[in-house]
């Protein structure tokens, strides 16, 4: 499981023009399933996610978590994360996941985080969705587990 996240002041996400996920500050997360992945490292992402220490503490370091500024987070799915570009000009995606095997994944991700207490929006999966986002900082960190 592969996830990039943005650390922003604000996400939206959108299907066809209309908003179906938003947020204020928090962090937006990209996710991506393989075919090898597992429940239990659905919820170690989400538990990962809630603890990842990426927000600034008073002397500037970053050392808070989403949970600890009260933040939200904004969970894409994202199959494009297992795009394979070392052979050619146009990536491979065999490693991801089918849609079988990643929709209940990426929402176990969700579902843990919810049980753990975070505010959670997401897009739509499967769909074409557009995504804005303002960055804070910028802080973008890639995790994989």
């Amino acid at each position: 499981m592969k996830a990039l996240i943005q650390r922003v002041s604000s996400a939206d996400v959108s299907v066809d023009g209309e908003s179906v996920g938003s947020i204020g500050h928090g962090l937006c997360v990209f996710v991506g399933v393989t075919h090898e992945d597992t429940e239990v490292q659905a919820k170690k992402l989400a538990e990962r996610l809630w603890k990842l220490r990426i927000f600034s503490d008073d002397e500037g370091k970053m050392n808070r978590s989403v949970d600890d500024v009260g933040g939200a987070l904004l969970v894409v799915s994202q199959f494009t994360l297992y795009g394979d570009t070392r052979k050619g000009n146009r990536p491979s995606y065999v490693s991801a996941a089918r849609p079988a095997v990643a929709e209940p994944l990426f929402q176990r991700v969700v579902d843990h985080l919810r049980h753990i207490g975070a505010e959670v929006a997401t897009g739509r999966f499967g769909a074409d969705m557009a995504v804005e986002l303002t960055n804070d900082g910028p802080v973008t960190v890639a995790l994989e587990l």
